[in-house]
């Protein structure tokens, strides 16, 4: 058996060899890095409820309750609502129970509450109730006495329903005490406790105060 013959590269082919095995390493050493780039780099998709997405508020169906408070007139303190309109009793109601109704609601709607009826100001809260009417709705009390608007008043500081006999018996706007108001009375001004605007904010301080020119004018 002859011996094996060995073949020998030469210097330069060996050399060619080694940079273009160190090439295709490198090719692929660069297409695993592109590969795991591409794979991992991919953005999310964004999820529905992230910071960005309007969700439906939960309180935004809830409905709102009346608000009694008070306002100033020439007789003293009276009731109100929250938007300054005079609130009334009826000499014909008693033991909680509203007898105006029909024509007589027409002309004097009653204070009702789609929600709990709360108290500020001068009111007080532990007088604040409410009854059901013969059509379900909940109207206001306050000291047991069921409240009404006056349909002939012409908005917000107004009571010229005060006095008034209409249906059989006197409408007298109401204390906080819960006594009806007997004094003449056309008009009032709306206590500023309920839905008072904020203060204005204090202007913020600048970010950086520039040093005196009389501090730093000289150099030694």
């Amino acid at each position: 058996m002859g011996k094996p013959t060995f073949s020998r590269m030469s210097g330069r082919a060996k050399v060619a060899v080694g940079v273009g095995g160190a090439l295709s390493a490198a090719l692929l050493v660069a297409a695993c890095s592109s590969a795991g780039s591409s794979s991992t780099g991919a953005a999310a998709p964004a999820s529905p409820t992230g910071a960005g997405a309007s969700t439906p508020s939960s309180g935004g169906s809830a409905p709102g309750g009346t608000v009694i408070t008070t306002g100033k007139s020439s007789a003293g303190t009276v009731l109100v609502d929250a938007t300054g309109r005079a609130v009334y009793l009826w000499a014909k109601d008693a033991g909680d129970m509203s007898n105006c109704n029909g024509a007589c609601a027409g002309a004097w709607p009653p204070v009702t509450t789609s929600g709990t009826a709360t108290a500020t100001g001068g009111a007080m809260a532990s007088d604040i109730g409410t009854i059901t009417r013969s059509d379900g709705t909940k109207q206001v009390t306050y000291d047991g006495h069921p409240l009404y608007y006056f349909s002939g008043d012409s908005g917000p500081g107004t009571a010229t329903g005060q006095g008034s006999d209409g249906f059989g018996a006197k409408w007298w706007l109401v204390a906080p005490t819960g006594s009806d108001v007997t004094a003449g009375v056309t008009s009032f001004t709306a206590g500023g406790s309920a839905g008072a605007p904020a203060a204005p904010a204090a202007p913020a301080a600048p970010a950086s105060t520039p040093a005196s020119s009389s501090a730093g004018g000289s150099w030694s």
